[in-house]
């Protein structure tokens, strides 16, 4: 059987423009979130994000790039040639040179696309003589993050862009887990990318009833009393995986080792989360690790900090894990806000560094947990000696998505 590793991360995050210093402080319990500064919010009742700050992607792209992308093929180019350079992947350090594998495959998950230059176009149908740019259409598709970096980074194989809500980047790692399993690919790199701060993207969660109205950055509280929606926030994280013998080929530092995935729906409602979904989900991936809830050391939850969404999924998870000593459980996103497909990507690589120094991180902005969220919920960092692990990715439509990883065997 063919063994799936993580051989390179890279990121951009309202934390920090890498995903080293990203990690850092997630373990620190610092948080990312602040008020919208990208446009004016007057009127608004939603006032924070999670932005990302002072990224230049000057190192990554050239000018003409820059103007003619979306800042979501920004990140996603930043965060996948980091990554490609940690798992050293490119044939030398100098940005531009092309990729070591011609074969190699590029999965990468999308909810929203080029929202940001969508709206900005749009705003030029209402002004006289204004035209809408040549590169509106490549530029915004959700395909062109996989696309362009494939271009930039020379890869010639699987290439696939993935929108499936807010499990985008969750499912884009497990479709290159199996890629590689089933023997399609050696190399696969994969993840997810946003740039959603944007009034449209922002006033279009809001008054779905989806978003924080909460004026403060502890804003995001997953598990808590007070809890009123999710925090908006952008950025990427992508991730090298490859297969074992690969790697060791390579003598690459190896990060973790993922061991199951599944991809499931509800079938049930456009936006309200179900629990039987969620259950199937989990335990479908359990089964394809072949694990039982009882060998899971840790639970990265989905965690958005809505109502619903939290207690549905702390009931899933209660009711999955009924041993007298729960599994810890954390939400990264009490940090970073919800980076829609990128924290799903985000999330799977933080499990695996949780798992490879036996530390899990903290959940903040915690201040009473929620009675109905009865679960073992860490608000402090821990060590731990985590052999199995889990990550969950809940999104609108019902779609489900979680991963299972494992220590690396010695």
């Amino acid at each position: 059987m063919r063994r799936i590793m993580i051989t390179g991360i890279g990121a951009v995050t309202p934390l920090a423009n890498n995903f080293f210093d990203s990690w850092s402080l997630v373990k620190k319990g610092i948080s990312g979130i602040s008020r919208i500064s990208k446009f004016d919010t007057t009127g608004l009742s939603w006032t924070m994000a999670g932005e990302v700050k002072g990224f230049n992607p000057e190192l990554y792209l050239s000018k003409k790039e820059i103007l003619k992308l979306d800042p979501f093929l920004h990140y996603a180019v930043a965060a996948a040639t980091m990554a490609a350079e940690d798992a050293g992947l490119l044939k030398s350090k100098i940005r531009n040179s092309k990729f070591e594998f011609d074969n190699a495959g590029v999965i990468i998950g999308s909810s929203r696309g080029g929202i940001t230059t969508i709206e900005k176009e749009l705003s030029k149908l209402l002004t006289p003589n204004s035209k809408l740019s040549s590169y509106l259409m490549p530029s915004t598709t959700i395909s062109m993050a996989a696309s362009y970096v494939a271009q930039k980074l020379g890869t010639k194989g699987h290439c696939l862009g993935i929108s499936n809500a807010c499990a985008s980047g969750t499912n884009a790692i497990g479709e290159a887990y199996r890629l590689i399993k089933h023997g399609y690919a050696d190399i696969v790199i994969a993840g997810g990318t946003e740039a959603p701060i944007c009034r449209f993207c922002v006033e279009g969660y809001g008054i779905s009833g989806a978003l924080s109205k909460t004026d403060n950055p502890s804003a995001s509280r997953p598990f808590d009393t007070k809890r009123d929606g999710f925090v908006l926030a952008e950025g990427a994280c992508i991730l090298v995986l490859e297969e074992y013998a690969s790697a060791i080929k390579r003598n690459t530092e190896i990060y973790g080792e993922i061991i199951g995935y599944s991809s499931t729906t509800d079938a049930y409602h456009i936006t309200r989360p179900d629990i039987e979904g969620e259950i199937r989900a989990i335990h479908s991936s359990l089964e394809d690790a072949g694990v039982s809830p009882e060998d899971v050391d840790y639970i990265n939850a989905h965690g958005t900090s809505t109502p619903i969404g939290d207690m549905v999924e702390a009931n899933a998870i209660k009711n999955i894990f009924r041993s007298n000593i729960p599994a810890p459980v954390t939400s990264i996103k009490s940090m970073t806000g919800h980076m829609l497909a990128a924290s799903g990507s985000f999330e799977v690589a933080c499990t695996a560094m949780s798992i490879k120094e036996e530390i899990i991180p903290p959940t903040i902005n915690i201040t009473q947990k929620d009675h109905e969220c009865n679960i073992n919920v860490i608000t402090e960092k821990k060590e731990a000696d985590i052999k199995i692990a889990i990550t969950n990715s809940f999104g609108f439509g019902g779609v489900n998505a979680v991963i299972v990883l494992k220590k690396v065997d010695e």
